[in-house]
């Protein structure tokens, strides 16, 4: 959607201001269709997520809205387009912008993936995955180090999806994650659908994954929907965002739960947009989820 479509943000908020940060409990994928709705919208542990490279700019609506919910809600920035895992270090002219709008938004998160998207200088329209080594390790270390440098924060690394096996790793993903936080310092997104896809499309187990992560440096957990391949269908799953968790997600959801307890999570939705209610609706099944894993959590302590 075009920023000169979007309608021009409220000055004021509804009802008087609400806190600026709340805990952060469930959140949903923020998009322009919904800023209305979000904006008015105030309930407990909600918070909004945004992909960062939609918002660096100076001025327009759309980060004029951003700036209205953040007054609301927690925000969250997804960047798509550093390129973690390439051979170059992250471009500095787009690390400042990230840096500034990080600056103007004050996130309570901000996120990356463990992927590259640049060579030689040709941008790629995909997050494409890293072979696991040595080498690869210690560069992706330093790279990461630079955006913490640049942003003066800890910021978490997501496990990728896998489409087809790779030649060559030397590392376990499990490892090679659990070993760039310990190097690094920085904290790990773990993608649940991510989860679940990679391990159908390459046919390795999802719990035992699960159980090898390293939880204690989960900062964030996303959930998301998927599809099947147009040509192979259920043979090759695809990470595509367009349509509800699926119920083995939501199964994994469960698992990492009573391993690991609660972190802030949040729902992706990217393509075929439902209505910003059917959104509130599958929070409100992650939310139950998580509180009846505290309650069970408490009886047994």
């Amino acid at each position: 959607m075009r920023d000169t479509l979007l309608p021009s943000p409220p000055h004021r908020l509804p009802g008087g201001p609400a806190p600026a940060r709340n805990a952060l409990g469930v959140g949903l994928g923020l998009k322009p269709e919904h800023f209305q709705e979000a904006w008015t919208v105030r309930d407990a542990g909600l918070w909004f997520e945004v992909h960062a490279e939609n918002y660096m700019v100076d001025g327009g609506p759309r980060i004029a809205w951003l700036e209205r919910i953040r007054a609301c809600h927690p925000v969250s920035l997804h960047g798509v387009g550093l390129s973690l895992g390439g051979d170059a270090p992250p471009d500095a002219a787009h690390l400042a912008r990230l840096a500034a709008l990080a600056q103007r938004i004050q996130p309570a998160l901000v996120s990356e993936h463990l992927a590259w998207s640049v060579q030689a200088g040709v941008y790629l329209p995909d997050l494409l995955p890293v072979l696991r080594t040595d080498a690869a390790l210690q560069r992706i270390v330093d790279h990461v180090d630079q955006v913490q440098q640049a942003l003066g924060r800890r910021i978490a690394i997501e496990n990728p999806s896998h489409y087809l096996p790779l030649e060559g790793h030397t590392w376990s993903e499990t490892d090679f994650l659990a070993e760039l936080s310990r190097r690094s310092g920085c904290g790990l997104l773990l993608d649940l659908n991510n989860v679940f896809v990679s391990a159908r499309n390459l046919g390795f187990d999802p719990l035992d994954y699960l159980t090898r992560f390293p939880h204690q440096a989960v900062m964030q957990l996303h959930l998301a929907g998927h599809s099947e391949d147009p040509a192979r269908g259920a043979a090759l799953l695809v990470d595509s965002h367009d349509a509800p968790v699926a119920p083995p997600v939501w199964a994994l959801y469960r698992h990492f739960l009573a391993q690991a307890g609660q972190r802030p999570v949040m729902i992706e939705r990217d393509a075929a947009l439902p209505p910003f209610a059917e959104l509130m609706a599958e929070r409100a099944a992650a939310v139950a989820l998580a509180d009846a894993a505290a309650a069970e959590t408490a009886v047994a302590a």
